[in-house]
């Protein structure tokens, strides 16, 4: 059994998580690289805000727990502006903690990205890479607006 602790952004810390909690139910998104495999999340928080310092101490509470992989949360790539401590978040947890890092939980919504889309923010090599667990056909998309 894979465990998964997520993360994500505080700018939605009222979040119930639904979209998440769905994707991995239905091993969508990123989640889709454990169709295979049972999970059991075993931690879900936000940043605290920005700076993130939440990231400093979580995944040690998660890794307690038995997390494996810690997910950084879709959110986090498509809230506007997209987090801009994604990469020090995504190289200080596997440093500190030992633990994988995965970018992205949920599949991208497709009002989020026709906003990207029109705005350029993924037109990079870089971005193409961090939303690539993410980036479904539309109707994925439209099923997660």
């Amino acid at each position: 059994m894979k465990k998964v602790g997520v993360i994500i952004c505080h700018r939605y810390h009222r979040c119930a998580g639904g979209k998440c909690f769905r994707a991995l139910r239905n091993r969508e998104g990123a989640f889709s690289r454990y169709k295979d495999e049972e999970v059991e999340l075993v931690g879900y928080t936000t940043c605290a805000g920005c700076p993130g310092g939440n990231v400093e101490y979580a995944p040690a509470e998660m890794k307690k727990n038995g997390a494996e992989v810690i997910h950084l949360a879709t959110g986090l790539l498509v809230g506007y502006p997209p987090c801009p401590r994604l990469e020090a978040f995504r190289k200080f947890i596997p440093e500190k903690y030992g633990l994988e890092v995965v970018l992205g939980t949920h599949p991208i919504p497709q009002n989020y990205y026709e906003t990207h889309q029109n705005l350029g923010t993924w037109r990079s090599d870089t971005w193409q890479e961090r939303i690539s667990a993410v980036l479904p056909e539309e109707e994925m998309r439209r099923a997660y607006d």
